[in-house]
């Protein structure tokens, strides 16, 4: 399970992001970039978060820490904004924190060259997981200490939004010259060759046990969130068998 931090204060909208999430403090003395189950991508957006944050963290990309921050909405009334009262009223209990990296910067292509290598492996998780939220208009991520960092990967797995169609999805061709990182990336084949050997089973079944199970709950289609689970991990498992159709030709 992710660590677990009860939120105590709203500090301020962080307004960039569509599902509006927020800067919240936390009993740990944390602060962190919350996402709320009640927005409107709902909880398949945050279960979409970890996959995708825990992933890569395993991958050996940089990712802020991810916890569980659970809310009370009591601390509501006390917000001047309608829009925000509401969104905080309708995520009781468990919503997703990424820890506040401060001083973090937004990645610039202009002003920071990655290494050619992490480049590509950045490329290869986001075509494993259909992550289109990594282009030039809205790269998602931060340099911090001057290392990159990746964040919100909730517009990833996106077949889990029609679960009875989604096997048509597993070898769909992936976007490569729309990543902000296509231009740096070297040898696809040689990262492919070392990082889906570490994309086990076992390895798909630790990332999404750690997925709540209300936020599974009632799937249509599915009889237990573990169900839902098992499906996570059988669709990635054959969207990595099916490498060759979302793998570029050519690029060395």
């Amino acid at each position: 399970m992710l660590p677990k931090v009860t939120a105590i204060r709203y500090v301020t909208p962080l307004r960039e992001g569509g599902s509006l999430p927020g800067l919240l403090e936390a009993d740990d003395l944390g602060t962190y970039v919350v996402k709320f189950r009640g927005a409107g991508q709902g909880p398949k957006a945050l279960a979409a978060e970890i996959i995708g944050g825990e992933l890569a963290r395993r991958l050996g990309l940089r990712v802020p820490d991810l916890v569980l921050a659970e809310l009370d909405p009591a601390i509501a009334p006390g917000e001047p904004d309608p829009e925000i009262q509401h969104l905080l009223k309708a995520s009781p209990g468990d919503n997703l924190g990424m820890d506040f990296l401060p001083g973090a910067l937004g990645f610039d292509p202009a002003g920071f060259s990655p290494d050619p290598a992490l480049a590509a492996r950045v490329l290869w998780f986001d075509a494993l997981i259909e992550n289109v939220d990594r282009s030039w208009r809205n790269p998602n991520m931060l340099v911090w200490h001057k290392e990159l960092w990746l964040i919100d990967h909730g517009a990833s797995l996106y077949f889990h939004h029609n679960w009875p169609r989604a096997a048509s999805y597993v070898g769909r061709s992936y976007k490569w010259d729309d990543h902000v990182l296509a231009p740096f990336a070297r040898d696809m084949a040689g990262t492919h060759a070392a990082l889906a050997p570490q994309v086990t089973p076992d390895l798909l079944r630790e990332v999404t046990a750690l997925i709540p199970d209300e936020w599974l709950a009632d799937e249509p289609g599915f009889g237990s969130p573990d169900e839902v689970r098992a499906a996570y991990v059988s669709h990635l498992g054959a969207r990595l068998a099916a490498a060759d159709s979302w793998l570029p030709e050519g690029r060395s």
